[in-house]
């Protein structure tokens, strides 16, 4: 690869990573909307589904290779991790967790996505820099949450199980995430993006099936859009632009967008769905985003102590 080519390949991914930021800002409040008369696993499997089969098409329509069936196993679990795992636990959660908060919350991925890196065979170990950016944006978690999982009522345990579900909404994202750039780099990125969400979203078809959503299925114009929205903004354009950032940036990079995700969340919910926004929010969400620059930062400072090595060696 020439360098010419490298750097438009690198400016080409950061245009998909500031997609992937303003796109899965708004998705939040799409799925808020959504939930409104679709059920939870429908409203990611019907979403994911439709868009890795519309994907296809179009992808099969312009004479693009499709992914060997060798691959499908691969994909599959990705698909499973990042789709039925990653977004469904956040819809199931935003049937008691504010969308705003549901985003912040999710804030917490660069965390487990650089403390899964560090636990692999060729990872780098856990700081002290580490634990503490853990310790400070879990506390802001903890800030958010804490009035209403001790307010002893029934809104307040659900809200509990909402946060607990983000947090393995994380974790499957981020395992799946490292199983994804570990995946052979020749394929078709959108071609592999695709097969992903079909098989995310297949897997949440059958939850849906086995949870009896089916005969709750229903739509108004609101939720309609919002369905629509979710599949073509949210799935094609942002799962897309996230998979082919994630091949050609650095994790750390890529996971960045997660600091601009809780702002557009943040202020679109209170704004149009009047969720809660105030000084607890706000200081909560700062300490969230504290702790994720301090992993970030960590990060970067290991990245150019690593290229100033190499400079001096040459």
């Amino acid at each position: 690869m020439t360098p010419a080519t490298d750097a438009a390949q690198r400016r080409t991914a950061y245009l998909a990573w500031i997609a992937v930021c303003v796109l899965w800002g708004t998705t939040y409040l799409g799925i808020r909307i959504a939930l409104e008369t679709v059920p939870p696993a429908l409203v990611g499997g019907l979403r994911f589904t439709a868009a890795g089969l519309l994907l296809l098409a179009i992808l099969s329509a312009r004479g693009e290779a499709m992914i060997a069936a060798s691959q499908w196993r691969g994909l599959a679990l990705i698909g499973f991790l990042t789709i039925c795992v990653g977004n469904g636990g956040v819809i199931w959660a935003e049937q008691w967790v504010p969308s705003g908060i549901a985003a912040v919350t999710v804030a917490t991925i660069p965390f487990w996505m650089i403390g899964i890196d560090a636990l692999s065979r060729d990872g780098d170990p856990l700081s002290a820099r580490l634990v503490v950016g853990l310790l400070v944006g879990f506390g802001g978690i903890l800030l958010l949450v804490w009035r209403d999982i001790t307010a002893g009522t029934v809104e307040g345990h659900r809200f509990l199980l909402g946060i607990l579900a983000l947090q393995v909404a994380c974790v499957g994202w981020a395992i799946g995430s490292a199983i994804s750039r570990r995946h052979a780099r020749s394929e078709n990125v959108l071609s592999a993006s695709a097969m992903q969400m079909l098989f995310g979203g297949l897997f949440m078809l059958a939850a849906a099936t086995v949870r009896g959503e089916w005969s709750h299925l229903a739509f108004n114009t609101r939720t309609l859009i919002a369905e629509i929205y979710l599949t073509l903004a949210g799935s094609i354009v942002g799962y897309s632009a996230y998979t082919h950032a994630l091949r050609h940036l650095p994790t750390a990079t890529v996971s960045l967008y997660a600091y601009a995700n809780p702002v557009i969340a943040v202020v679109l919910g209170a704004a149009i769905a009047g969720e809660p926004f105030g000084p607890r929010v706000v200081i909560g969400s700062l300490m969230v985003l504290t702790g994720s620059a301090l992993v970030q930062w960590r990060e970067k400072t290991r990245k150019a102590a690593a290229a100033n090595g190499r400079h001096a060696a040459a």
